[in-house]
């Protein structure tokens, strides 16, 4: 693919961090921020549609790709990857203020540190950024115990991910996750997101860790202060899937955390049709269309 990404390690917070770089130094800069056990790499097609010159700057998060994974099972806080990125922008940035792209996890990630360092961010796009949220809503206070119990029985419980024996088993696996990934991406992607053993298996990199769900990872008053606190235009970018919704209370619980929205100065949304929640992998072309007309 063109133009290929070259890497650079640098240390984040004690930890080696791998970071993926397209385009001349000297172009404006794009941070872009991947989703939960995803990988820099995929953001690879959208580089590929960009019209206009950047310096696009991925990071794969601490635990994911070619980043050292946290000691333990405590390197993992929703925070710990805001403080990371806090890290990465100070080292990186040559401008006062960046541009950001996120995907899912990493799309929330730039909104908290949007509204945390507002005079460092001029311009934030969320790709499915909110899906998590909207599907799931605010924890109920009364289900804290239950939710806490469940959260010790995973850490005691994290597994390897699944190997596979061969490529071909890989790209299965990829186009089962995701029936409208083409051939091409995923064996690309089957290339970065999975690493061979010494004995010949491939296996996912990330750590599996990343299965444990944090507990009391957004509280609604306090996200709703970060969005206010948030000066930089935003535009959401959501797949199809997210504005389909099969009953009564999912449409009523989306249209009150839809409101909630309003938080942000600035905002606009772009709905993509044929698309999942890998958006950056099924609709890249358009995202990089949309990406550059709203950053220009």
């Amino acid at each position: 693919m063109v133009p290929s990404s070259r890497s650079r390690f640098i240390d984040i917070r004690g930890l080696r961090y791998h970071l993926r770089e397209w385009g001349p130094s000297g172009a404006p800069q794009l941070f872009m921020l991947h989703g939960w056990l995803d990988v820099s790499a995929s953001f690879q097609f959208i580089v590929d549609a960009f019209k206009k010159g950047w310096h696009v700057i991925a990071p794969d998060w601490r635990g994911c790709g070619l980043s050292e994974r946290a000691s333990g099972t405590n390197g993992y806080r929703f925070i710990d990857f805001v403080a990371d990125l806090d890290v990465i922008i100070e080292v990186c940035k040559t401008d006062a203020s960046v541009y950001l792209v996120g995907h899912s996890m990493g799309a929330n990630v730039a909104c908290h540190y949007a509204g945390i360092r507002p005079d460092l961010v001029r311009r934030m796009v969320s790709l499915e950024g909110f899906g998590l949220l909207l599907r799931n809503g605010d924890e109920n206070p009364a289900g804290t115990p239950a939710r806490l119990a469940r959260w010790l029985d995973e850490l005691r419980a994290v597994r390897p991910f699944t190997r596979f024996a061969t490529k071909d088993e890989v790209i299965a696996e990829l186009h089962r996750l995701n029936p409208r990934l083409c051939e091409d991406r995923a064996r690309y992607l089957c290339e970065h997101w999975y690493e061979r053993s010494a004995e010949g298996s491939f296996q996912r990199l990330g750590d599996p860790t990343y299965k444990v769900r944090e507990p009391g990872r957004y509280r609604q008053a306090e996200l709703d202060a970060l969005w206010a606190a948030v000066t930089a235009p935003v535009l959401h970018i959501s797949a199809i899937h997210n504005s389909v919704h099969s009953s009564e209370a999912e449409l009523e619980a989306a249209a009150r955390f839809r409101a909630r929205l309003q938080a942000f100065r600035d905002f606009r949304e772009v709905i993509v049709g044929d698309a999942g929640h890998m958006v950056h992998h099924d609709q890249p072309e358009k995202l990089a269309s949309f990406i550059e007309e709203f950053c220009c």
